[in-house]
């Protein structure tokens, strides 16, 4: 098929370009900076924003689907209002050209923070609802409200194919940002590391780019498939990351009193408007235990699984031999 990308130069977004073209898919490439992006065969770069209906018309002329990658994830925002252009506007967007175009197909990039979270032994699958803290997180909330126009639009159109990916905390190359590699690169080489006590759930962002690409040929219509992995504590996570890159160090982890305390402190300063992400919506996010089951991706989508210590490793193999991070 002819796929249309947008979010091409993020994590997530690199990734999936490269499985699609490994599928033997061609790809328009939608960026707001094509410098961004290093050209690949059967692939062409259009430079805009994918909200302005009229670049994102033209850049979806003779597409057969649309894989929507793009998301406003900076979580030092301070409204809510800042989070809507992209994650629920941008939707609306895309809804429209699917009409003018004909196109019938689309995968949507959300967050496994708008379904709720379970534990070790009773790990959350995609009937969970949405939990506290995240109903009270911009980015979560503002993905909601994506997710709820799509499935409005399923029951107005039975012939179409939408899928609604969830992805949790993910992990490889291509992280130019960098966003999750931020968890990684606090940690990296350091005698002690201070750690929140919550956890998430890890995955390979090539096995969620997998399951992303398989998405446009598989699944049910109109339902959600947590893009998840393996459950672990961040304390657990960051032994683990000091095992795998060999180097060795001393894990605590921090009291919640205190974590809620630096967010009280962000809450003033954003009261002051000062951008942060320490503020109590984030940090409570640090507390609890996110744990998801990947069992329907991996059954229906085809997902794969890698052990989250290739991922660590597959990051900083790419960190440390790539000096252009744009490639």
């Amino acid at each position: 098929m002819k796929v249309l990308l947008t979010g091409a130069n993020g994590l997530l977004g690199q990734n999936v370009l490269r499985q699609l073209l490994s599928n033997g898919d061609e790809v328009v490439a939608l960026v707001r900076d094509a410098s961004s992006l290093q050209p690949l065969d059967n692939m062409v770069v259009k430079e805009g924003s994918f909200i302005e209906a009229d670049i994102l018309r033209e850049a979806a002329k003779g597409c057969d689907a649309i894989v929507n990658v793009a998301g406003t994830t900076d979580m030092s925002l301070l409204s809510y209002g800042d989070y809507l252009p992209v994650n629920k506007n941008g939707v609306e967007v895309i809804i429209q050209i699917m009409k003018e175009h004909g196109i019938k197909r689309l995968v949507h990039v959300s967050t496994a923070n708008t379904i709720g979270y379970g534990t070790l032994e009773h790990a959350a699958n995609e009937q969970a609802e949405m939990m506290d803290p995240f109903r009270q997180s911009y980015y979560a909330r503002s993905k909601a409200e994506g997710e709820q126009l799509l499935r409005w639009e399923v029951s107005e159109h039975p012939d179409w194919h939408i899928i609604i990916v969830n992805p949790g905390f993910m992990i490889g190359p291509y992280d130019t940002k960098p966003s999750s590699g931020q968890l990684l690169n606090a940690a990296y080489g350091r005698k002690w590391m201070f750690c929140p006590s919550g956890g998430k759930s890890f995955v390979y962002v090539k096995d969620a780019a997998v399951a992303i690409a398989n998405a446009l040929r598989m699944g049910t219509s109109g339902e959600n498939y947590l893009l998840t992995g393996e459950n672990i504590s961040l304390y657990d996570f960051y032994n683990m990351q000091a095992q795998v890159c060999g180097y060795s160090q001393r894990v605590t982890i921090l009291p919640n009193w205190l974590v809620l305390a630096a967010g009280f402190v962000g809450d003033c300063l954003q009261r002051m408007k000062i951008r942060t992400q320490l503020c109590s919506r984030n940090v409570r996010q640090l507390i609890v235990n996110e744990y998801h089951t990947n069992r329907k991706a991996t059954t229906e989508l085809l997902m794969p699984h890698t052990p989250i210590e290739e991922a660590i490793r597959s990051y900083f193999d790419w960190k440390l031999n790539n000096i252009d991070t744009k490639h």
